[in-house]
């Protein structure tokens, strides 16, 4: 029996706490050596010791925080799509097994890509003090292959497509809907800066924050998906408006001919 009124709406609201947080819980386990890692970088004191746990959390990366992201997203496709009864640990677990490889290699080729905008960002910051505002110009980069890695994401558990097809794809999806892609960065860079802005909020983090994030991003993903299908039926419907309507005139033309043969 479903529950109405102030009581079920705080029912429902406990649900989408647990959801959430059961989620991201999930991520965060499966992501725990990638965790050891990172976390010398935020209390890091000096350079060498930040370089070096940066280097080594980008090694990390593929093989633990990419392939949980994407089960973190696969959970959050399912309730961007109305199923928000799926079963969390079946779901999260079975496209971590099924998603490992794609986005593991995927993980690989956008480590690497980021490594280098992030090394040209500090040439051009602190080497070149006269090209400093270039360096601005790689933060909007970066900006934009979060985007297209959360496309990627949205993708490998949305597709089924070859890994290259998919990395193509989203930068192609990022590119092609600016629109989109800002939404998306704004709204994610604000969950993620509310999340770390203070002390008090830092409890989102472990709870909260990553699903949050998977669930706008592929929310934005799948609106676009919707659309592009709305566009594909319809150009479809045109086509085959077309055809018939071809076929229907030489049909006609076909009588018509045969009329003028009857009369002769």
């Amino acid at each position: 029996m479903e529950m109405r009124g102030l009581m079920g709406g705080f029912y429902k609201i406990s649900e989408w706490i647990m959801r959430l947080s059961v989620t991201n819980l999930l991520w965060i386990v499966c992501s725990i050596p990638y965790i050891f890692l990172i976390f010398p970088v935020i209390v890091a004191q000096s350079s060498d010791a930040l370089m070096t746990s940066l280097i080594l959390s980008s090694i990390i990366a593929p093989f633990t925080l990419f392939p949980a992201t994407a089960a973190l997203f696969s959970v959050a496709r399912k309730w961007v799509m109305g199923e928000v009864d799926a079963p969390l640990l079946r779901t999260f677990f079975r496209n971590y097994k099924e998603c490992y490889v794609q986005s593991m290699v995927g993980g690989i080729l956008y480590v690497i890509i980021f490594t280098i905008l992030i090394v040209d960002f500090r040439v051009y910051l602190v080497k070149l003090e006269s090209l400093q505002l270039i360096s601005y110009l790689f933060i909007a980069l970066m900006a934009l292959l979060a985007v297209s890695l959360f496309n990627f994401f949205s993708m490998v558990v949305h597709y089924q497509m070859k890994t290259f097809q998919l990395l193509k794809n989203a930068l192609l999806l990022t590119i092609g809907r600016p629109f989109r892609s800002l939404s998306t960065a704004i709204m994610c860079g604000f969950v993620v800066y509310i999340s770390f802005s203070s002390a008090k909020l830092m409890f989102l983090v472990p709870f909260f924050t990553g699903s949050i994030v998977a669930a706008i991003a592929f929310w934005n993903f799948y609106a676009i998906y919707m659309k592009l299908q709305q566009q594909a039926e319809k150009a479809a419907a045109a086509e085959a408006e077309a055809l018939q309507e071809k076929i229907d005139n030489e049909g006609i033309e076909f009588l018509t001919e045969e009329g003028h043969s009857a009369k002769k």
